[in-house]
């Protein structure tokens, strides 16, 4: 199952041009590697692109140290503008997320067994290494996997932690502290983990005292507990310092302009982290982010804000359908068998705490926010393997194999896909915009595209992404410099243009006809 993940994450990898964030990340993951310096990326800590690094290290990259622009230009400018190969560049940056993503599945699979036998585990892997989402996101050179995959693992070091805690409950410990040093999204989750842990202790405390006939030292039981709770906490707290002192020693920082002033309870919670300076700036600059109004797109409806609904509707929309009916029966059976209630603290809170947090924020661009809910409840579902009558394993084969099916299918379009009862992976763009489809990831395929169908006809571009159309071979005009009377040929536009598209796009889209369509992320118009 991981020999399949791995050659779909490989061969989608060698295809895909840069999205849209990745060449942020990559040249901020060079300027740590070649400057030492903390000045790029800040709203990101930095293990996750210290990551990436151990890949391009091998590529060689040329990086001018005195270039002026921002963390977005500065990414054209490493991947387009200095000499580079941006192919092999964006491979070698995303091998270590790949490797990474792959390692999680183990997690999952540990995970599952543990809690409800090997049989569990296969569900709870199967489950993993089918998911498109993870496929697609496991196979970029961003953070959301594997901010999602070092939090799982704490919270697999907390069930641990019930047997032994001297050994668990720092890795618990360590796995947090990556977890907060790659992503912020992680912080609501700490006090949970934080919690579990000391219940963990307490748990292996007691059951330790009644094999001794000791029991009734409730004190000495709250000691261990509180001890193991501030303990990790510590350890978390070390390592993302840590990953700070290994990119600048000296910690060199200047607070960028334009942050918010924050009030009441924001201001205090940033001000307490124990953290470094540039850890809370970058928080400052996710609330920024987060005060901003954008526009939106579902269910074939454009609109400004967000909604509370968007995100469980776009897990409806890109979860395969036998994926979601087997979260669903492993929740389930983790309430109603008795053995398995107490693991429920551990997947299930969690997981609905990190999506009700993910619904009330600004930014409705992908269900990769909520990425921990594949790992999370790839865990939960393998408990289906406890009820143990033939129509139960011969649901869950049938369950498996829908989900196995349709991720093969999608080969090799996993970031737009979505499940067959929303129309499938050529209908998403007519649902979902943005990450969940479009987010640049086409233009080689376009120009490859445009190369052999339609040869030296004239093109005309609205493309959404952060490539370089000219570098792809791609030849194409920009129709927003002229009339739109005067626009003749192929018009080729984004698919998350198309899902916003203003009154002056719809006009150039007016007469002409929809013809082709490249990656199910870019559409092509004849007028």
């Amino acid at each position: 199952m991981l020999g399949q993940m791995a050659f779909a994450m490989v061969t989608t990898a060698m295809q895909q041009s840069p999205t849209i964030d990745e060449p942020v990340y990559v040249a901020t993951a060079e300027v740590y590697r070649q400057q030492q310096s903390l000045r790029y990326n800040p709203e990101h800590p930095p293990l996750g692109k210290l990551i990436i690094a151990a890949g391009t290290a091998f590529a060689g990259a040329e990086l001018d140290p005195a270039y002026p622009g921002n963390q977005t230009r500065l990414g054209r400018h490493l991947l387009y503008e200095s000499g580079n190969n941006p192919f092999q560049l964006m491979l070698l940056a995303r091998l270590p997320v790949i490797v990474l993503t792959l390692a999680f599945g183990l997690v999952v699979l540990f995970f599952a067994r543990d809690l409800a036998g090997p049989w569990a585990g296969l569900i709870a892997l199967a489950l993993y290494s089918f998911s498109p989402d993870l496929i697609a996101h496991g196979s970029l050179a961003t953070l959301d996997v594997p901010a999602a995959g070092m939090l799982l693992t704490a919270f697999w070091m907390a069930w641990r932690a019930r047997e032994r805690p001297k050994l668990y409950v720092p890795l618990a410990g360590v796995a947090l502290g990556a977890a907060l040093a790659t992503r912020m999204s992680v912080l609501p989750a700490v006090p949970l983990l934080i919690l579990l842990l000391a219940l963990s202790t307490w748990t292996a405390q007691k059951a330790q005292e009644s094999t001794t006939e000791a029991a009734g030292k409730t004190g000495k039981r709250l000691g261990a507990a509180t001890g193991a709770a501030v303990g990790a906490g510590l350890i978390a707290i070390a390592v993302v310092w840590f990953t700070y002192l290994v990119v600048d020693p000296r910690l060199r920082w200047e607070t960028p302009p334009g942050l918010p002033e924050l009030e009441g309870l924001k201001a205090l919670a940033v001000d307490l982290l124990p953290f470094p300076q540039a850890y809370r700036d970058g928080m400052l600059v996710q609330f920024k982010f987060e005060n901003k109004l954008y526009n939106g797109f579902l269910l074939g409806a454009a609109y400004k804000g967000s909604p509370w609904y968007y995100m469980p509707v776009a897990l409806l929309i890109k979860t395969p359908l036998g994926m979601l009916a087997l979260w669903v029966a492993g929740v389930f059976t983790m309430l109603v068998v008795p053995k398995l209630r107490a693991a429920t603290l551990y997947l299930l809170p969690v997981s609905a705490l990190l999506l009700l947090v993910t619904m009330t924020g600004a930014r409705n661009f992908g269900t990769r926010y909520v990425i921990i809910l594949p790992m999370f409840l790839a865990v939960a579902a393998g408990a289906v393997a406890l009820i143990r009558t033939r129509s139960s394993w011969m649901a869950t084969a049938a369950l498996l194999l829908m989900v196995a099916t349709s991720s093969v299918r999608t080969y090799p379009y996993y970031l737009p896909y979505s499940n067959e009862a929303f129309g499938g992976t050529a209908n998403t763009h007519n649902n979902l915009h943005d990450a969940n489809v479009d987010w640049g990831q086409d233009l080689a395929r376009l120009g490859q595209h445009l190369k052999v169908n339609y040869p030296g006809e004239p093109v005309w571009l609205i493309y959404k992404g952060s490539g370089v159309p000219r570098y792809y071979g791609i030849n194409a005009r920009d129709p927003y410099t002229v009339p739109v009377s005067q626009i003749r040929g192929l018009l080729v536009i984004s698919d998350s243009r198309v899902a916003l598209a203003s009154p002056r796009l719809k006009g150039m889209m007016e007469g002409a006809t929809l013809i082709d369509q490249v990656g199910y992320s870019i559409s092509i118009y004849r007028r």
